[in-house]
């Protein structure tokens, strides 16, 4: 399937998130619901992944390019990072750690899991 036909698959997710986040007024993003659709529909074969699999994966390898976006948008609050930037830095240490340890215990939750099943 073409990449772009791809690209427009995945966004159409994306947009649905934000019409039901904007709809219902809730407190999680519109893109977060388009993930999870995205996730119940692969999960329920409504959607194959060969589907959207070719943009994925330009998109995994090329996440970098879409922090760039992120990082020019905080430009204008520089002086309340400066100001703030013991508190910045913490919140940013601790949050990477929680991060870290989550993604652990979840990746040998699986990783356990999957040897269940194949055992």
């Amino acid at each position: 399937m073409n990449i772009l036909v791809q690209f427009f698959i995945i966004l159409v997710y994306s947009f649905v998130g934000d019409i039901i986040h904007t709809t219902f007024n809730l407190p999680i993003p519109g893109s977060i619901i388009g993930l999870v659709l995205l996730f119940i529909s692969l999960k329920t074969k409504v959607l194959k992944l060969e589907s959207i699999e070719r943009a994925g994966n330009w998109l995994k390898s090329n996440m970098a390019l879409l922090f760039v976006p992120i990082t020019v948008g905080i430009m204008p609050y520089f002086n309340v990072i400066q100001k703030n930037w013991v508190e910045v830095t913490l919140i940013m240490v601790i949050s990477t750690i929680i991060t870290y340890l989550v993604t652990a215990f979840i990746a040998e939750y699986i990783l356990k899991k999957e040897d269940k099943k194949n055992a």
